[in-house]
């Protein structure tokens, strides 16, 4: 098992040669440029080799910190980087959130994986080639713009060769990145561009133990922790005895209210979590209980309220003035296969854990200070997990595989959520209240606009923070949440795309940010992206049916970029928004973002059919264009696309997690439905590919308008404006007969 090894040891334990040698003086002047700015995360960890060996054998080894969270970022990356040093992509071996391998390049999230980390690996592979060719030149005896390479194989004019394996030396990696080492011009790369086969999918298909649910390392015990009956609840008593003498049972784990259990195999460790549930005692705080919705109660807290855009339209004078509410429950993430983590103490004290978590480097700092240990005394190594988009179980499997791992050094601990653990514990999306206000002149057109909105964080990943960690909660000496905050411009957070794109002739947005919580809350892919773009969208569209205009029309009088207006226009065409013959209980309906307000721009259109006598809402087909600057993998991007609308159907007309007395009663897929293959609609995606132009991230693009598609299709279709998410068949049938 390697899962301990060092840097060093993992490089030779693959039979590698790291490259380090001495560069010479004129491949660490690639061009004389001081100063020049790195792209994306290279700036943060500059040095050439911490991204990229030369192997033995003819492989190159990239190293990178974002990690592979089923969006195919890794087969990107490797495309770029085989065309800026000229191999043949299958020389490409990736090594990815590993600790103590790797470059931080902080949390896979936020669509930033292209932007930072794919800039970063396309331009530090330019400097490794500048550098290579720099030592054949003196090897060969030429100039190094005489040089050319095919597959590493680099060839002088009069037909002398050698490769970049033959010209291993040492240190000449180690140095920092120029930023000035020339680019492949695009005639000139074989796979940016182009569609390749995904790295991980042969794996997946064959079913490779690439997921952490499938691991299983040599002498691995099995652990499982007792839940409490209510998040604030405090362990009175339980007498272990009985479960310790329990064959199979290795080891029952307390401190202060956590409670775990290890054993031999993983049924005994379930039973015996169910016998000490039965033993234990609890104090549980008394909850207070109203009939409020988690609407109401956000209503009801105290506030930060932040404007984040403050211009208003004081010359208007309105004819009228419109309003609407929207709502967005709270969503989890639930995913399929439940969160896991296997952690084992070794013999110099350090704590290797495997985990899918999408923050690695924070999630072990997080562990080492509930551990109480100095932070390189935590390893984390990132196993792909069976997906999720944003902040699950993942670290706090992490942070309970360690707890467990510190009572059986050397012995591999197991530890994978139930479905219960999963649906009632991992941190949610956080409900949502959106106000939004138009003021209009006598023929419709907005002259005034204002959004306000009430949430509850959006980020509280573990931050390095053990607090944030669920186990840590429940500890004799327990670490408090710390408060939450609300991030800022540009990307935001409660508020991300609050600030509309549009070019209204006044504009006012608030951020009412709550810091106490509902229920325990995080990111959810897109943050509060969703719910203000499907707010603004949806309003929009409502704006533009009381003034009788196409609502695309109508919103092309206030876009003025003119990338948001080739991507509406493209989804209209796809669509055939124009030719459209509407018929009885068939509707159409448009949405449109750009991301942030500086990623990639989406716009989906869609086709729903209602029946008006259940309710039921099905959606037909669906058409998206997205614009993410320069694209690498195009099927990927369009993958990303088409994952983002099913989630987003899915979010939208059924999931909300749902309350009542002692918490949470969404604990299993009947009482937290997703949507099923069957109703899947038939998702047309096409890109604008725009060579040369920065890399802007597309994960998080198509939820928002997806969303206000789907409402706005309704409405056309059978006249009932739904403004509360989801659209079940009991809110369209109420919406109808209102």
């Amino acid at each position: 098992m390697t899962i301990n090894a060092t840097r060093r040891d993992v490089i030779k334990g693959a039979g590698a040669l790291a490259v380090s040698f001495d560069l010479v003086a004129d491949a660490a002047r690639a061009a004389d440029a001081p100063g020049q700015k790195l792209p994306g995360d290279l700036a943060t960890s500059p040095k050439v080799s911490s991204w990229l060996r030369v192997e033995a054998g003819g492989k190159i080894r990239l190293l990178v910190g974002k990690v592979e969270l089923g969006q195919g970022v890794l087969t990107a990356v490797a495309q770029l980087c085989a065309d800026e040093l000229d191999v043949d992509l299958a020389r490409v071996a990736i090594t990815s959130g590993d600790t103590r391998l790797v470059p931080d390049e902080g949390v896979t999230a936020g669509s930033f994986s292209m932007p930072n980390c794919g800039s970063a690996v396309r331009q530090v592979s330019a400097e490794a080639r500048q550098i290579l060719l720099g030592l054949a030149a003196k090897q060969l005896g030429v100039a190094r713009d005489a040089l050319t390479v095919a597959d590493g194989t680099v060839k002088a004019p009069d037909g002398k060769s050698t490769t970049y394996w033959d010209i291993v030396a040492n240190d000449a990696f180690e140095v920092q990145a120029t930023g000035a080492a020339p680019l492949k011009p695009r005639d000139a790369r074989r796979y940016a561009g182009r569609h390749v086969p995904r790295l991980d999918i042969p794996f997946k298909v064959t079913g490779t133990n690439i997921f952490i649910q499938d691991f299983r390392p040599e002498g691995m015990l099995h652990g499982r922790v007792l839940r409490p009956p209510a998040y604030d609840a405090k362990l009175v008593s339980l007498d272990t005895t009985s479960v310790e003498k329990t064959a199979g049972v290795v080891k029952i784990v307390r401190d202060g209210s956590f409670v775990g259990v290890i054993a031999e195999r993983e049924e005994l460790a379930l039973d015996a979590i169910a016998e000490l549930r039965a033993l234990a005692r609890w104090d549980v705080p008394a909850t207070g209980e109203t009939q409020d919705t988690v609407h109401d109660w956000l209503l009801r807290q105290k506030t930060q309220d932040i404007l984040i855009k403050n211009e208003p339209n004081k010359a208007a004078k309105p004819a009228a003035t419109v309003e609407a509410i929207y709502k967005r429950p709270y969503h989890m993430h639930a995913s399929i296969g439940p969160s896991t983590a296997i952690a084992v103490l070794d013999a110099d004290g350090v704590t290797h854990v495997r985990t899918h978590s999408q923050s690695v480097f924070e999630t072990g700092a997080a562990i080492a200070e509930m551990l109480g240990v100095d932070k390189a005394k935590v390893h984390c190594i990132h196993m792909q997990g069976s997906g999720c988009y944003g902040h699950n179980g993942a670290d706090d499997a992490a942070a309970d595989a360690a707890l467990l791992a510190q009572a059986t050094p050397g012995r591999p601990v197991r530890i994978q959520w139930t479905r219960n653990d999963e649906h009632k514990w991992e941190p949610y999306g956080s409900a949502m209240l959106i106000k939004t206000v138009a003021a209009l002149d006598d023929k419709g057109d907005i002259v005034d606009w204002s959004h306000d909105l009430w949430s509850t964080s959006h980020g509280t990943r573990p931050g390095a923070r053990a607090g944030n960690l669920l186990a840590a909660h429940y500890l004799e000496k327990p670490f408090e949440l710390p408060t939450p905050v609300n991030g800022g411009p540009p990307n935001y957070a409660a508020d991300r795309n609050a600030i509309a794109i549009y070019a209204f002739p006044g504009q006012k947005v608030t951020t009412h940010f709550i810091t106490s919580f509902a229920a325990r809350a995080s990111s959810t892919r897109g943050l509060g992206a969703y719910a203000n773009v499907f707010a603004i969208e949806s309003f929009m569209d409502e704006l533009a049916a009381r003034a009788k205009v196409d609502p695309i029309e109508y919103r092309l009088r206030y876009l003025k970029d003119e990338r948001a207006r080739a991507i509406l226009q493209k989804a209209a065409d796809m669509f055939g928004w124009k030719d459209f013959k509407r018929a009885p209980g068939r509707g159409r309906g448009i949405g449109f973002a750009r991301y942030k307000g500086l990623a990639a721009f989406c716009a989906v259109a869609m086709e729903v059919e209602v029946d008006r006598g259940t309710g039921k809402v099905r959606v037909i087909r669906v058409s998206a264009a997205n614009d993410a600057g320069e694209v690498v993998a195009p099927d990927g991007v369009k993958n990303q696309i088409e994952g983002g609308v099913v989630q987003s159907l899915s979010w939208s007309l059924k999931e909300a997690v749902r309350f009542g007395p002692g918490g949470v009663r969404s604990a299993d897929w009947t009482s937290y439905p997703i949507l099923t293959f069957s109703e899947v609609p038939p998702i047309d995606v096409e890109l604008i590919d725009r060579p040369g132009t920065p890399f802007l991230g597309t994960g998080e693009a198509s939820q928002g308008p997806t969303g206000a598609a789907l409402a706005n299709a309704i409405f056309e279709a059978c006249g009932a404006r739904l403004r509360d998410i989801p659209f079940t068949p009991a809110k369209v049938k109420a919406a109808l007969q209102a």
